[in-house]
């Protein structure tokens, strides 16, 4: 056995082994449209049947080949759909925890959107919606102005408050303070 093979616990036929190379393949392909986590990786062999242990294997390969960092991809994906899709903080850890991210890990990465980030975002939505609720009552134009960020994960109490600020810069609200 050679050195290479001692230390990846492989022998030649494990290494050349068609069952591997489909798993790598798989896992090559999925890496190619965006970075992946550990476990929607293994998640995406479990699907197609390959062994827990052709996975592992796989998977040690792509960690030792750098293809493979949660830590990046949380920071990676925290950035992205916080830009793109307006998703608060707290909305931001629920998705890496689905996609296996480690608590701890998401945590961190999602405390890199500060708090006027969140706002000002929170804020463009309330405004790229504005003109779709110009025709309706003001209590349902709060509603659903409110509903859209709340969707997104913005706590309630901040979703209020960046409508009816953005609804009193608009200039067509007549919601008294207390109505909501």
């Amino acid at each position: 056995m050679t050195e290479r093979e001692e230390a990846s616990g492989e022998t030649p036929a494990v290494r050349d082994a068609p069952e591997v190379r489909r798993a790598q393949d798989l896992c090559v392909r999925l890496l190619s449209v965006r970075a992946r986590s550990r476990t929607e990786l293994r998640q995406a062999m479990a699907r197609k049947e390959v062994e827990e242990e052709v996975a592992e294997l796989v998977l040690g390969r792509l960690d030792r080949a750098g293809l493979i960092d949660d830590e990046a991809f949380a920071h990676e994906w925290v950035a992205s759909r916080h830009n793109h899709k307006g998703l608060s903080r707290r909305a931001l850890v629920n998705e890496l925890r689905r996609k296996g991210v480690d608590d701890s890990v998401a945590a961190q990465a999602a405390a890199t959107v500060g708090e006027d980030s969140e706002l000002e975002r929170a804020r463009e939505l309330v405004r790229r919606k504005l003109p779709s609720v110009a025709r309706v009552d003001d209590t349902t134009k709060l509603r659903r102005l409110v509903g859209v960020l709340a969707r997104k994960g913005y706590a309630e109490g901040m979703a209020i408050r960046v409508v009816r600020e953005e609804l009193s810069r608009d200039g067509t609200s007549g919601i008294p303070e207390d109505d909501f």
